[in-house]
């Protein structure tokens, strides 16, 4: 049996229908919280007000100023509301920009979080926390910015549209994927990541069906899982080459992560056959990269990076940045020709080249 290190972090999950009208605020007394500090996003304003008004007399400041990427400019401001709220705890509801902007304030203030998840990110249940100025995105990990409690409700994922769902969902399958390779990798992730691309892909299906209220079950409960393993597993090159996108060029989180999932899994493919095999399997296909393909056609989410704002002359500068970051345990070697070859077919959107 091969040896490994685990680590559990110390948070509270609760999961279900109905979730935060039943229990939030019994799990917020609990922990004795008695001043939050609200963080959320104009996006998330019907979810966030209807919450925020039953929770009234524990609010004593709100951010909105919710951006992508968490810039840095962003991030001093929410610790200054922060700051004059007087605040012992954030509750963070929205997406992964939203619970990246509380892990902002909590990495350098130390308060804890409470998140409400609004999207598939998986961000609420990882250590890890991203900053961006001057165009680069870098992160980390600590402890701190690990959410106290999250609470998971597929009722306010129901009327999440149906395009914002799906990239939110190949985002969610993109943290299972990397699992598989990441730095941190070990054999109760692969059960935890595999269990989790087969609830995501399930969730997505039945998107894609038109069933969309009887996804978000499925879809949240995968995203969960795929936090989880991102957690342990750490970021590999898929995440590098997203946040370089990402960071660099300003272009959508969950969007970039949708296009360039399949083009670096078949990169990586040859090098990590077991891999291929166990997501394969939890899509129902032999042909894990075509299987992804094939749902984002059917989910009429962006297919290439053309779509999502990156310009044809970037291509090269991408390439040497990503270049810099590639992990020395990426499963097969990616230098940059390789790299510039991958960013041209996402770019495109065509079939992703062998591996040389």
């Amino acid at each position: 049996m091969p040896e490994f290190t685990y680590d559990i972090p110390r948070q509270r999950i609760v999961f279900g229908p109905g979730a935060v009208r039943r229990q939030l605020r019994d799990e917020i007394e609990s922990l004795r919280f008695t001043r939050l500090l609200a963080v959320t996003s104009p996006a998330r304003q019907r979810i966030s007000a209807d919450l925020l008004c039953s929770l009234s007399d524990l609010i004593t400041g709100t951010f909105t100023g919710v951006r992508p990427h968490v810039p840095v400019a962003v991030a001093e401001a929410a610790r200054e509301r922060a700051r004059a709220a007087e605040a012992d705890a954030i509750l963070s509801i929205g997406g992964g920009s939203t619970v990246g902007t509380a892990k902002a304030i909590a990495l350098t203030t130390g308060l804890p979080i409470i998140a409400v998840p609004t999207t598939y990110a998986g961000s609420e249940v990882t250590p890890v926390w991203g900053l961006t100025e001057h165009g680069h995105k870098r992160t980390g990990k600590h402890p701190a910015v690990l959410p106290r409690l999250v609470v998971y409700d597929p009722e306010l994922l129901r009327s999440m549209p149906q395009s914002m769902a799906a990239a939110s969902g190949f985002n969610a399958l993109a943290h299972c994927v990397e699992a598989f390779w990441g730095p941190g990798r070990n054999g109760s992730v692969d059960v935890i990541a595999e269990e989790g691309i087969r609830a995501l892909g399930a969730g997505l299906r039945a998107l894609a069906d038109g069933t969309g209220d009887a996804a978000a079950p499925d879809l949240l409960y995968g995203a969960y899982l795929a936090g989880s393993a991102f957690a342990t597993a750490g970021s590999g090159l898929h995440h590098k080459l997203c946040h370089i996108l990402g960071g660099t060029y300003d272009l959508p989180h969950a969007q970039t992560h949708a296009v360039v999932l399949p083009y670096v899994l078949a990169l990586n493919a040859p090098g990590a056959p077991e891999a291929v095999h166990r997501i394969g399997r939890a899509l129902h296909s032999a042909d894990p990269v075509a299987a992804l393909r094939d749902l984002a056609k059917r989910l009429r989410i962006p297919t290439s990076l053309c779509e999502i704002g990156l310009a044809a002359g970037d291509l090269d500068e991408a390439a040497a940045l990503a270049t810099a970051v590639v992990p020395d345990d990426n499963p097969v070697p990616a230098d940059r020709t390789a790299l510039r070859a991958l960013l041209a077919a996402a770019w495109s959107g065509t079939a992703a080249p062998e591996q040389p």
